[in-house]
């Protein structure tokens, strides 16, 4: 077995995929192809992993799943993450250190708490909308 294989079966294990190894690209599910993607990118042994709404169009089970995915990633691969979403949910569970762009700026940092612990009607309705009390 060469060094290549040995990587690539190393992500496809570390992203659950093994089993999925001579499957071709038409043949995975969504949350499959999002696997796929840290796959590649862990390839690379990064430093940092940049997530761009990682759990876009995929359903709240799979969410969850890759949700959890991105937080076993930092810890297995040693890896910091910078993610973009407008999924507050995946935000909650997957950051600890969050900044908020309001029209194009940065208005709010801290905890996902802290985002949140304020009566700034421009920040409610984006609680609401996720997570409607």
């Amino acid at each position: 077995m060469t060094e290549i294989n040995r990587e690539v079966e190393d992500v496809l294990d570390g992203v659950g995929l093994l089993h999925a190894i001579n499957q071709m690209p038409s043949e995975l599910s969504g949350g499959q192809k999002k696997r796929i993607g840290i796959a590649r990118t862990l390839i690379l042994r990064p430093d940092i992993m940049l997530y761009d709404e990682p759990t876009a169009g995929l359903d709240p089970i799979t969410c969850l799943d890759i949700n959890t995915l991105i937080n076993e990633v930092q810890v297995k691969y040693k890896t910091s993450s910078i993610i973009i979403t407008h999924d507050l949910a995946c935000a909650k569970m997957v950051g600890d250190r969050m900044v908020m762009l309001l029209d194009g700026r940065f208005e709010r940092e801290g905890s996902f708490n802290e985002i949140f612990d304020t009566d700034d009607e421009r920040v409610k309705p984006f609680y609401d909308y996720n997570f409607i009390v």
